[in-house]
């Protein structure tokens, strides 16, 4: 009988053709990253920084007045002068974002980025300087003795005719995690100083 027809020499020929199959190698998942996700939110509110803030300056101002009117806690007069950097900041912002709808919108996109980076870091500034009058570290203006009466700044009060002590720059009225209301107003101006100023040198080839 020849060895095509022996069962054994067809199994050995048919074990040798077989091709073996390799197991892949199995190791951990690997893990999923959140990095993309982080670096989309942070490239959209650069590219949409002058609503961003726009919102941020009506925020602290809304907080402002909020403190005013329901918590009492009325404002000195450097109070009142870091108000004004976000009435300033909120309207350079609605500019900007007009702007980017403009015919010269690419040009006009890195200056007025620039220029609430100015505002914000002016309004830092102001801030940790009220800070440092607080704090004891130099003297404040001599218009925050606190001394003089000022009409009282909501609107009940000033239909009742009453008025008001304004009160010194040097004594903080609210205090929260061992850091006055101006020392928070400069640690939130600097971060939105920082973020315009990343905003206006990021390089980009689309506007919003």
């Amino acid at each position: 009988m020849s060895g095509i027809d022996d069962p054994q020499a067809t199994q050995a020929g048919l074990a040798q053709a077989e091709t073996p199959v390799v197991e892949p190698v199995r190791g951990p998942a690997p893990a999923v990253t959140v990095a993309p996700a982080k670096t989309g939110i942070v490239s959209l509110g650069l590219e949409w920084w002058p609503v961003v803030a726009f919102v941020a300056s009506a925020a602290m101002l809304a907080t402002a007045h909020a403190f005013e009117t329901f918590g009492k806690l009325y404002p000195c007069p450097l109070c009142l002068r870091q108000r004004e950097v976000f009435w300033v900041a909120g309207t350079v912002a609605v500019i900007a974002i007009a702007a980017r709808y403009s015919p010269w919108a690419l040009r006009a996109r890195r200056p007025f980025d620039l220029l609430l980076g100015a505002v914000f870091l002016y309004g830092a500034g102001l801030a940790a300087y009220h800070a440092g009058v607080e704090l004891k570290w130099w003297p404040g203006p001599t218009t925050c003795s606190g001394g003089a009466t000022a009409a009282a700044s909501d609107l009940v009060a000033m239909l009742k005719g009453d008025t008001i002590k304004p009160p010194a720059c040097d004594k903080a009225a609210w205090i929260f995690l061992g850091i006055s209301m101006a020392g928070w107003n400069a640690l939130i101006s600097l971060g939105l100083a920082t973020t315009a100023l990343a905003a206006g040198f990021r390089k980009t080839e689309t506007v919003r």
